[in-house]
């Protein structure tokens, strides 16, 4: 587990990485950079650089968001969200605690599940490439 003081994260994210990483934000919906991105590869975490899901299970679930129906392997914790007046699992890195979105039980075949993730959360490493910025 990756841990730095709230100073640190500031020296390493921009802005917007650390109010979504760090101050559990979220941007605005259809507002990411990877809410309709297409292309091959793995979405890493801004933060640490782990690697979180496979482009193989990204799907267009219409809400804002890019959205996955898995993870890869034991890449993100769940745990329970009550801000808002809502009951909600939020998802977080496994390596670097950063807050990445939320996860719903109303996604497609096979798992159900829908990770619904703020894109400034991510970085993005093609099939051939390092990571994009």
């Amino acid at each position: 587990m990756i841990e730095k003081t709230e100073d640190e994260w500031k020296l390493t994210l921009s802005s917007e990485e650390y109010k979504v990483l760090r101050q559990c934000g979220t941007e605005p919906p259809f507002s990411g950079k990877y809410v309709s991105h297409k292309d091959d590869g793995v979405y890493v975490c801004t933060g640490c650089g782990n690697e979180l899901f496979s482009s193989d299970t990204k799907f267009d679930s219409g809400s804002g968001w890019p959205s996955f129906w898995a993870q890869m392997g034991d890449s993100v914790e769940t745990r329970e969200d009550t801000r808002y007046g809502m009951v909600r699992l939020e998802v977080i890195c496994g390596n670097c605690g950063g807050h990445l979105g939320h996860v719903f039980d109303d996604g497609p075949t096979p798992s159900g599940m829908r990770y619904c993730i703020n894109s400034a959360a991510l970085d993005f490493k093609a099939s051939d490439e390092e990571i994009q910025e």
